[in-house]
Order: structure tokens, then sequence, then C-alpha cells
């Protein structure tokens, strides 16, 4: 019998852009109370850019779901654009482009879907394996 998923939405603010400080605040305590394993600074770097990104990149809403338990953790975002995220060169000036290559490097896996209205990123975490010794 495998386990069901535990699942939290966090959709966009009514009137406001965005708000990464509650989406963080949000993938935290889901975290401590469903997925102590995960690497909590990193899950909370993906949330945190991948929100960021929707609000600097779209005109209108997104979604964030956190989906995970035992063995998985994953991190979607749903929003309006149906632009995939980029790779740009790191500007060291100030300009940006280290977000993209910074949630490819944290999470295990990356996957970008288009969706009817827009598109969805999806980071996941698998349990690390613990050591036997």
């Amino acid at each position: 019998m495998t386990e069901e998923p535990l699942v939290v939405v966090l959709d966009s603010p009514q009137g406001a852009h965005g708000d990464s400080a509650s989406a963080r605040d949000t993938a935290a305590a889901f975290l401590a109370q469903h997925c102590p394993w995960a690497d909590l600074d990193a899950v909370l770097l993906v949330v945190g850019e991948l929100v960021t990104n929707a609000v600097r990149h779209t005109s209108g809403w997104w979604r964030l779901r956190l989906r995970g338990g035992h063995e998985l953790l994953v991190v979607e975002m749903d929003d309006s654009s149906p632009e995939p995220p980029v790779a740009r060169e790191p500007d060291f000036s100030g300009g940006g482009g280290f977000g993209w290559h910074m949630v490819q490097r944290l999470a295990g896996q990356v996957e970008v879907r288009m969706l009817p209205e827009g598109k969805r990123v999806s980071a996941t975490w698998l349990r690390p394996v613990e050591s036997a010794c």
C-alpha cells in the first residue's frame, strides 16, 4: 500500500502581484511537518526563486503546490505565462541571471510543462538514502 502524498496550495494574493515571503513561510511549515528530511535551505531558495520569477515574468496569477511525504517532495509553480524559463548568462554587475541556474542545481529534478493557461515548473527531491554505517 502506497502512502498518499500530502498537499498544500498557495495562490497568489488577490490584488497583489506576489508574496515570496508567504510562499517561503508556507513551504517551511510544510517541510517541518511532512518532509523534515528535505534540505530546508535548498527548498526555500527554489520556492523563493520560482515565486520571484512568476512575479517578474508574468502579468497574472501564480499557484504554488507542495506535495510530499516520507520519500518524495515536489514543488510545483503554475503561472499565467506561456513562456518557459530561460537560462541567462549571469550578470555579476547586478543584472541577475542566477535564479534558473540555481533552481536546476538545487533540485534533484526540474521539469517545465506547458498548460492550457500558462505553464508548470516542477522541482523534485527524493529522500536521501541513509548510510548503512
